[in-house]
């Protein structure tokens, strides 16, 4: 797969769990709890493809790193918003669990490419 294919990849997978953390988001029953944690993990959700995208315009690769983390912190807060949905019995684990996946996926592609760019250094 070319560089331009695999960024190409990432726009679209980025911004299709944005999509799906927002669709969950608009779902989720009208209670405190429920609106508290739909704000947080749709604010955190939708902000791991922006980092993305600052990140392919860095000027450098601290730049890059620095943006590449910053869409690594969201997207564990988003899996943290994710665990309470679970714990507070607003959605089951099933029904998330496709969601959890991708997260975990999209990390472990965040953390290779920031390894990656570390040890070019």
């Amino acid at each position: 797969m070319t560089r331009g294919r695999e960024r190409r990849d990432l726009v679209d997978r980025t911004r299709a769990f944005a999509l799906r953390i927002m669709r969950l988001g608009d779902s989720l029953p009208h209670s405190r709890s429920a609106n508290v944690i739909a704000y947080q993990l749709m604010r955190s959700g939708s902000s791991v493809g922006a980092h993305y995208r600052e990140a392919m315009r860095s000027r450098s690769n601290a730049e890059m790193i620095s943006k590449f983390e910053g869409a690594l912190m969201e997207l564990e807060e988003s899996a943290y918003w994710l665990e309470l949905l679970v714990d507070l019995d607003i959605v089951t684990h099933s029904k998330l669990a496709p969601l959890r996946n991708e997260a975990d996926e999209l990390t472990a592609i965040f953390v290779a490419s920031v390894n990656k760019l570390k040890t070019r250094r």
